[in-house]
């Protein structure tokens, strides 16, 4: 194993032992909030993931998740957190990384990942090589996905 792997290994191991952003969700005041439930019934993974975004910005102003699963699903959902939180993102700036996560985890290695987008996020990389985990990594993304669709349509924007 080289030392980025095991580097790798370790932040995936430390974000599923000590996860970022699980926990209770209360959306602030003023908020569009949405929650989306996801399961990858071949693993028994689930994470319920909850955000909120500020109506006239598009910034997202909280991000909660519960769950249950692998260290892969749960450290994936403690990742995007983390990037949400540390990046400010926007409902617009989410949606860019969603894209860039799904085509490293769905590349099978053929593409490199976009280390400014992702940060941390890029510790997944190798989870392309083996097809029973690329469901469980995109968990906590497509949830998130999902939610950004509902608040879209409270919005009137249809992104």
């Amino acid at each position: 194993m080289s030392e980025l792997d095991s580097l790798y290994q370790e932040l995936i191991l430390d974000h599923s032992k000590r996860p970022v952003g699980k926990g209770e969700f209360e959306a602030p005041e003023g908020s569009l909030s949405a929650s989306h439930h996801e399961f990858n019934p071949s693993c028994g993974d689930e994470i319920t993931l909850s955000v909120a975004v500020d109506p006239t910005t598009g910034a997202i102003e909280r991000l909660n998740w519960d769950g249950q699963g692998c260290s892969i699903s749960m450290a994936s959902a403690s990742l995007l957190s983390q990037l949400v939180k540390e990046d400010s993102l926007t409902a617009d700036g989410a949606r860019e990384r969603i894209d860039a996560f799904r085509e490293m985890i769905h590349g099978r290695g053929a593409t490199e990942p976009d280390d400014e987008l992702l940060g941390d996020a890029v510790a997944l990389q190798g989870v392309a090589k083996f097809v029973m985990r690329v469901k469980c990594a995109m968990l906590a993304w497509v949830a998130l996905e999902a939610d950004l669709t509902q608040i879209d349509s409270a919005r009137g924007t249809g992104s």
